[in-house]
């Protein structure tokens, strides 16, 4: 039986983009979830409370745009951060059907804390690259979301 070296699989697969990005969103993700281990955050909670923060008022069909998640999957998302007391739902007036989302003190004291470990560990990830290289990684990366397909 052949070993397969750890971290040298195949010059194949080594020379794809795709799976280079999916080795390296693997590692985030795992990394991302140990430190937010304790405050029971997936990388899905934590983004809508980012965004629900930074637009306050958001609607949740919105938020399951924003999140690329269809908006059935939204309202057990919102259900649990309104469990946790994080965010609160208001009925719009101009139209009863849509709820906006607003982040509770409880909700902003836990995003400031989760940021803070989230900031940590990209820190800790990315710390071989300098500011300039992490520009550029964030650059490419938003490159590859928006274009057009």
């Amino acid at each position: 039986m052949t070993k397969i070296p750890e971290h040298h699989p195949s010059a194949d697969l080594e020379g794809l983009i795709g799976y280079n990005l999916k080795r390296a969103y693997v590692t985030v993700s795992d990394d991302f979830r140990r430190a937010l281990k304790h405050d029971n955050l997936s990388p899905r909670l934590f983004s809508a409370l980012a965004l629900v923060k930074e637009h306050p008022g958001l609607s949740q069909s919105a938020l399951a745009r924003q999140l690329g998640i269809e908006r059935s999957g939204i309202v057990a998302m919102i259900d649990e951060l309104e469990g946790r007391g994080y965010v609160i739902r208001k009925p719009v007036p101009q139209d009863r059907r849509r709820q906006a989302l607003q982040l509770t003190l409880a909700g902003e004291e836990a995003y400031k804390i989760a940021l803070g470990k989230v900031q940590a560990h990209e820190a800790r990830l990315l710390g071989g690259l300098d500011a300039g290289q992490r520009e550029a990684l964030i650059s490419i990366l938003q490159k590859i979301r928006y274009q057009k397909t």
